[in-house]
């Protein structure tokens, strides 16, 4: 009996201890990745690491960024706030203005540390690992003096819990990955031709991926060799789209959905609505990721955080509608807002007299396809679903039912089908509530002076100091 009611004793410790135990959380971001993963189905490209983490884990299938490019949604995701509340909606803004973030808002390394959590972002490894973090932030707003303690791998082991990110710069041109995927055989989506430089490009974009899976299995070793792996929760994200036409600096699925997979530790108990093995369609946004995050370190959501907790104790209900927004990047103005639900993508342009391949000169120098596009074009060469992208003008409105139509080909926003009538102007109503009730910074437009100084790049015709077309 003596024994027993030892064991159980036991045992209730041990179990105690376990639930009070604070967990590492370390967050592993891939730039510009889109679920371009075999566990995600795409074909050519060889991801054994990551695979295996989602089939122990939770592998996310609807999780998008609030933008769908990296300093707008880096800033959001660190803040788990919108980049279009916190005035950090234009690519690359802020530079050296001095420009800080509003009150009440802090970066999420902040918020841990306050919490006693050491906080790291990556850049040094230990020699065995072969390679560095990228250490990227590229933030729309003036930092902190020192928003993380360190940015070495090797203090961790030494101070829990702690807070980290890894940054990986693989999948963001320029590509760089041994030859895997063949050409021949990778999947080409509708709205691009069907053409060599097109299944080069794919090709080696997948070989990035694959190469990026290669470094994630090197992280898992330095978390096993450290003694890490039973306390650490590991989350994989993407921090914008795949960089491709139509899928970056785009809102539609392609700019915004990204890989989530989360990984947690056998030393810790897990919260309430994680299922090892299970695949969620669970609608979630980055900065929930954030507001979660803050959770599992037992940190209160704070006041007037947009992200919501998703998991755990605390979560709150499942979103109904995900949001989206994109605005100026380098030189190129566009102002797209975009939602969506279950089952339709609306996205409303507020440039729609601008064309899709409005100059832009890191696209015009890094996307063969983008170039390419504009050839065939040229030469009516184009299907129908590509030659859109070749319009001198883009859609004021644009519907996209998602189960019928994943690849956003059929713009139903004219359809006079009484449910895409519905649709349309419920989701239409929904993103102008969005837009007043988060206040969209983007309403108020940058001065032409403001603008034309923070795009890193000036078309040809200014450079040639010809006055731009009104």
């Amino acid at each position: 009996m003596i024994r027993v009611l030892l064991f159980f004793s036991l045992l209730f410790a041990v179990t105690l201890h376990a639930a009070e135990k604070r967990p590492n959380i370390l967050w592993l971001i891939a730039e510009d990745f889109g679920p371009h993963l075999g566990c995600y189905g795409t074909k050519e490209v060889s991801t054994p690491v990551l695979d295996g983490l989602a089939a122990k884990g939770m592998r996310f299938t609807r999780y998008y960024t609030t933008a769908p490019v990296c300093s707008a949604s880096r800033s959001a995701f660190n803040t788990g706030m919108y980049q279009t509340t916190i005035g950090a909606h234009h690519h690359r803004s802020h530079r050296d203005d001095g420009y800080t973030l509003p009150a009440g808002v802090k970066l999420i390394s902040e918020r841990m540390r306050g919490a006693k959590y050491f906080t790291a972002n990556v850049k040094e490894l230990p020699q065995e690992a072969g390679f560095k973090g990228s250490g990227k932030t590229d933030w729309n707003f003036a930092p902190p003096m020192k928003p993380f303690d360190s940015t070495n791998w090797d203090d961790l082991k030494t101070h829990q819990p702690f807070y980290a990110q890894v940054n990986f710069q693989e999948t963001h041109r320029t590509f760089h990955g041994t030859p895997h995927a063949d050409p021949a055989k990778v999947e080409i989506l509708p709205y691009y031709p069907d053409h060599e430089v097109t299944r080069k490009d794919w090709a080696q974009y997948l070989d990035a991926a694959t190469e990026l899976d290669r470094k994630i299995g090197k992280i898992m070793e330095l978390l096993k060799r450290d003694g890490l792996l039973e306390n650490t929760v590991i989350c994989f994200v993407g921090d914008n789209g795949a960089a491709h036409v139509r899928a970056k600096q785009f809102c539609y699925e392609e700019g915004l959905n990204v890989p989530f997979i989360l990984s947690w530790p056998s030393g810790v108990v897990a919260p309430a609505g994680y299922e090892a093995g299970k695949v969620s369609d669970r609608l979630l946004m980055s900065i929930d990721l954030t507001a979660t995050s803050l959770a599992w370190a037992g940190i209160a959501k704070p006041q007037g955080m947009q992200g919501q907790v998703f998991m755990g104790a605390k979560a709150e209900p499942a979103r109904e509608y995900v949001f989206g927004a994109r605005d100026r990047c380098d030189m190129t103005v566009f102002r797209l807002r975009t939602v969506r639900d279950a089952r339709y993508r609306y996205i409303r342009n507020f440039t729609p007299d601008q064309p899709f391949l409005q100059f832009n000169a890191y696209k015009e120098k890094q996307y063969p396809v983008w170039n390419l596009i504009k050839e065939l074009g040229a030469q009516d060469k184009l299907t129908p679903d590509q030659a859109v992208l070749a319009a001198p003008t883009m859609p004021a409105e644009e519907l996209y039912d998602l189960e019928n139509d994943p690849h956003q080909v059929k713009n139903l926003a004219k359809s006079n089908q009484p449910e895409h009538r519905r649709a349309l102007e419920r989701l239409s109503e929904v993103l102008t509530n969005w837009i007043e009730q988060t206040n969209d910074q983007g309403r108020i437009p940058e001065s032409e002076e403001v603008a034309k100084n923070e795009g890193s790049t000036k078309p040809p015709q200014e450079k040639k100091g010809k006055k731009k077309a009104k």
